[in-house]
Order: C-alpha cells, then structure tokens, then sequence
C-alpha cells in the first residue's frame, strides 16, 4: 500500500468515527496540526498561570487566596498534562520539551492572546475565571469528541477542572456586581479592556486571510466546529449573563437575530490579535522574561530527575 492509499484509509477511518493512538500511523500533517494545536493550548495553560499568581498575594480575603491559589496550581497541571501528550508526538521529528520551551523563549512557540493582558485590578482576576475559562471550556468541550484519543483523554479532566474554575470566577464577579459602586466600576472597566481580547480568543472566522488551521482541523476531524460558530456560542452563552448582572457590554453594534440566533458585533482589530500572539502585547516581554527565570532556576530540579543516581564506589 503506497502512501496515498494509506493516507485515504486513515480518512476513511476518520470519517466512520475511529479514534487515533499515539502509536498508529499517521499522515505527517495530521501529526503536525496536532503539535500546533497541542503544544498552543499546553504553553498557554502555562503561561495563563501568571496573570493570575500576580493576584494570589493580593487576593482580599483568605478564602479568595486559598481558590486562585488552586486555580493557578491546576493550571499548571493541565499544562504538564498536555506537554506529555505532545511530547509522544513530536518523539518521531526528535523534539523534546525542551526544544519546545526553547521555540517559546525565541518566539517561535506561540500561546493565546488573552494571557498577554496585563491584570491591574482584582476585577481583572474575576474575569479571567469566569469569561476566559468560559471561552476555553466552550472551545474544549468541542475537542472532546476529536479523532486523537490521548487529547481527548487528557481534556476530559481538563474541562472538568475548568468548570469549578469557571464557578470561583464567576462568585468574584456576582460579589463586585452586588458591591459597591466603586467595585462595579472596578468590573465594568475590566470588562471594557477585554471585551475584544475575548472576541479574538476564538480566531478569525474562516476565510479571513490570518486563519489558515481551521480546514485541515475539521477535516482530521480534531475539532467540528468553526472559530465563529465558537465564539457564536460564547455571546449566547455569556451577554445575556453579563447583562443580567447590570454591566453593560462594550459595544453599542452588538445586536442578536431572533430568527437565527445569530449575532452581530464589532469586529475586532484582527491585525492586534496577530500582533500580539507574535509577543507584541501589553504584558508578553514580562511574562516571557518571568517564565524563562522560572524556567532557569529550575533545572537543577529537572537535571536531579533526570540524572542517573551514581553509583556507591
């Protein structure tokens, strides 16, 4: 069997529902949307955990420390855990998770936009658990049901974990809607500066000349829907809960059909959104400088695992 003919039986494979391992056969493009995605979404899991921990110090109350706390400690966890599934596939190109570090540090690794915002109120906090982890989980719920069976394995306890995550953010958010008017001027102001952060969290749409991954993706079946039908479900979702609370959304175009469903917003500045995850944003330098440090002082860790224990003379 030549290649192409393997190549249209793994898609025949696809197409009736199989899942992938780690061990089968598979097209090198297949392999190689994988790492992008993979490695994206594990450097970003990582990477999500300093805005955050910039406020575990700083958290008002002891309880409001205790859970961004956790929430920071499961970040880092869900990291870990998606680095060792992209570590498997980059084995066969001789990569490691070094090498993979090392492209971050350089620019060539790439983490989501909205972990380049800077953070300077406790609102702030609130929001990224309640709307930013809200947009993950919408986006990994749908990879749930991807063609690569190890993702899928890891993001179920993933997604589990985003859910609490999603109810700590959103307690912080309803107490500064319940607070004073100073605090909800705190959370309007927060949502005012992310609110096109979080709209460009999905991508562009499809056919937009900066979304080249969205074809291939849905035809490997590693995700079934589009990044507007995700962010389509987040407005649904999230405007009618923003409003509920008494803030206003920040963008007077925003308006829904009530015969499809379907709404319609200002488009964000996609050529920002390209800027940015190219480490052009408010907060990228500090938090790469911060992550490298991180990185550095702890190798000896990493070279004490690693290492052969030597022997007893």
């Amino acid at each position: 069997m030549d290649v192409e003919e393997r190549r249209a039986e793994f898609l025949a494979r696809l197409d009736a529902g199989a899942k992938v391992e780690a061990d089968d056969w598979m097209p090198p493009d297949y392999r190689a949307e994988l790492v992008r995605l993979i490695s994206l979404h594990a450097v970003s899991e990582i990477m999500g955990t300093l805005p955050e921990k910039e406020w575990v110090p700083r958290a008002p109350t002891l309880k409001r420390k205790l859970a961004i706390m956790a929430k920071v400690q499961d970040e880092a966890g869900h990291g870990q855990l998606l680095l060792r599934v992209v570590e498997d596939l980059m084995r066969p190109w001789g990569r490691t998770r070094e090498d993979l570090f090392q492209d971050l540090f350089s620019g060539r690794q790439k983490y989501h936009n909205v972990f380049h915002m800077p953070t300077p109120t406790w609102a702030d906090a609130g929001l990224i658990a309640w709307l930013v982890d809200g947009a993950a989980i919408i986006t990994q719920g749908m990879l749930l049901a991807g063609s690569y069976a190890p993702y899928t394995r890891a993001l179920r306890r993933i997604v589990e974990e985003e859910a609490f995550h999603i109810q700590h953010g959103e307690s912080i958010c309803m107490a500064l809607a319940e607070g004073t008017p100073a605090q909800r001027a705190m959370f309007q102001d927060a949502l005012n500066r992310w609110w096109p952060a979080l709209l460009m969290f999905f991508g562009p749409p499809e056919g937009h000349p900066l979304s080249s991954h969205q074809a291939p993706n849905l035809r490997f079946r590693i995700r079934f829907k589009s990044n507007e039908e995700l962010r389509q479900r987040f407005l649904t979702k999230y405007v009618p809960r923003i409003r509920a609370l008494g803030f206003r959304i920040p963008d007077p175009t925003l308006t829904q059909d009530p015969q499809t469903g379907w709404w319609t917003y200002q488009q964000p500045d996609w050529q920002l959104w390209y800027a940015v995850i190219h480490n052009r944003g408010p907060k990228s330098m500090e938090r790469l400088r911060l992550r490298r440090l991180t990185y550095e002082e702890g190798a000896w860790v990493r070279r004490a695992f690693f290492e052969p224990v030597a022997s007893a003379p």
